[in-house]
């Protein structure tokens, strides 16, 4: 099992994606599903570190990570490539399936 950190400008991000991508009606209820989720944990970054300079939106994300000391943050963004050449602080950023194979390793 794990936590899915959010915060609300990262709601506010994914709200406006899906919108646009797929629809309003998907968006919300997306965002209706994370707000009941039981893994899903609210929180606020406490410091911007503006680590991603490539592309700045992409720091609310990294910000709560460090913030909220999670294990992994989850993304296929070539941006937070730059994230694995900082000593400090320190985000460890895997891809969807590595993180699969995190979750549920292999039994040998």
């Amino acid at each position: 099992m794990f936590d899915w950190l959010v915060s609300n400008e990262i709601l506010t991000e994914y709200e406006e994606q899906l919108a646009a991508f797929y629809s309003p009606k998907t968006a919300d209820l997306v965002l209706k599903i994370l707000s009941t989720a039981s893994n899903v944990v609210f929180t606020e970054p406490y410091f911007k570190w503006a680590l991603i300079e490539a592309d700045p939106d992409d720091n609310k994300f990294a910000d709560l990570a460090i913030s909220a000391n999670a294990n992994y943050l989850v993304s296929h963004d070539k941006h937070f490539r730059v994230l694995d050449s900082i000593p400090f602080p320190t985000v460890k950023v895997v891809d969807l399936p590595a993180f699969k194979a995190i979750l549920f390793p292999e039994k040998e």
